[in-house]
């Protein structure tokens, strides 16, 4: 698919992803990481063309929580700004339309999640259906434990299978200096029958913020661009019982959209909190076992909610900064079981691989 410009991820930073970050404001969070990720690319806050966030106030407890972030960018000179109330991958959308009409040339997206302070399964509720579903308080684990069953009654998976994933995500995660689990983590008891301990993402703290750039601009601030080749998302119904929990026509859809099957993929960074979910975005995206998924740990390692999406596409990006990739996927989830679906395609330079 052609695009009116193209625009390239040229820089990716992110927080250690913590547990518990009491001590630390959203700002004391932000602040460091849009210092790294600046600082990368020899820019400063007066050079970008356009800041978009993403975030929830639901985690945060109070309304228009974003706006405090803001002291973390810088109150002068005047910016122009936007927010979404997603994951941080969909604010790197908003800012690619943004580079697309040539309004800007370079943007910064960033985004944060601070669970700690509540309990993320209770909070999660409120996204479904008031009227059938929310008043259940069916919680996010008890919902991806169905996806999980549905799996195994279809004979697409067992436990073990979803043991192996979580271990291999852990072990790879061993690389990452930012992940919150890594290395050998036990499966553990029950959360959720079948889902275990192992099987579920973390809660915890965290930031991540990357610099897109527009043309000959991405090249002057970065050695090997991240060049985002297709990008798309699509939703699905919201209730879940009209839905068939073992697949994920979004993610096909999105994939299609960005052009994800008309070459290989070397890489998948994919956003599958719980390790039954990695079994559905792999069918979903028709990846083998010669693409290399996960390498980062993914959100099994660490999970900071309504960045993990965003790190996804940051992690993917810096495997190609580094030469370590040469054609990516990210994928991004929001919402209960995969409901809705962000997939986009990294290259970097034929010229440079």
């Amino acid at each position: 698919m052609r695009y009116a410009r193209d625009v390239a991820i040229v820089a990716f930073a992110q927080s250690d992803h913590l547990r518990r970050s009491d001590e630390l404001s959203e700002v004391e969070m932000v602040m460091p990481v849009l210092h790294e990720v600046l600082r990368s690319t020899g820019l400063q806050t007066s050079d970008i063309g356009f800041t978009c966030s993403g975030s929830s106030d639901y985690l945060a407890g109070r309304a228009f929580s974003f706006t405090m972030t803001l002291d973390g960018v810088g109150a002068w000179p005047p910016i122009s700004e936007s927010h979404v109330e997603m994951d941080g991958a969909w604010a790197l959308y908003e800012a690619w339309v943004k580079l697309q009409t040539g309004e800007a040339d370079t943007a910064l997206v960033y985004a944060y999640g601070k669970s700690s302070p509540g309990e993320v399964r209770d909070v999660l509720t409120r996204q479904l259906d008031p009227y059938y579903l929310a008043p259940l308080w069916p919680d996010s684990v008890a919902l991806a434990a169905l996806q999980a069953q549905a799996l195994i009654d279809a004979e697409l998976a067992d436990e073990p299978a979803l043991a192996g994933i979580a271990a291999r995500s852990r072990a790879a995660a061993t690389d990452n200096p930012h992940a919150q689990l890594k290395g050998s983590i036990p499966s553990g008891q029950y959360v959720v029958q079948p889902l275990r301990t192992g099987d579920c993402p973390p809660v915890g703290d965290g930031v991540a913020a990357v610099i897109l750039a527009a043309g000959g601009r991405a090249r002057e601030l970065c050695e090997r661009p991240a060049w985002i080749r297709g990008i798309d998302h699509r939703i699905e119904a919201h209730s879940l019982g009209v839905r068939d929990l073992t697949d994920s026509p979004s993610t096909r859809l999105a994939a299609e959209r960005a052009g994800a099957f008309e070459r290989p993929v070397d890489t998948a960074e994919l956003h599958a909190p719980f390790s039954s979910q990695e079994i559905v975005l792999r069918r979903a995206l028709k990846l083998d076992n010669r693409v290399r998924v996960n390498p980062s740990g993914g959100a099994l390692a660490a999970n900071p909610v309504m960045a993990t999406g965003l790190i996804r596409l940051g992690e993917a990006a810096a495997r190609i900064h580094r030469g370590e990739s040469d054609r990516a996927l990210a994928h991004a989830t929001s919402g209960p079981c995969l409901q809705q679906n962000l997939v986009a395609v990294l290259e970097g330079d034929a010229s440079d691989a």
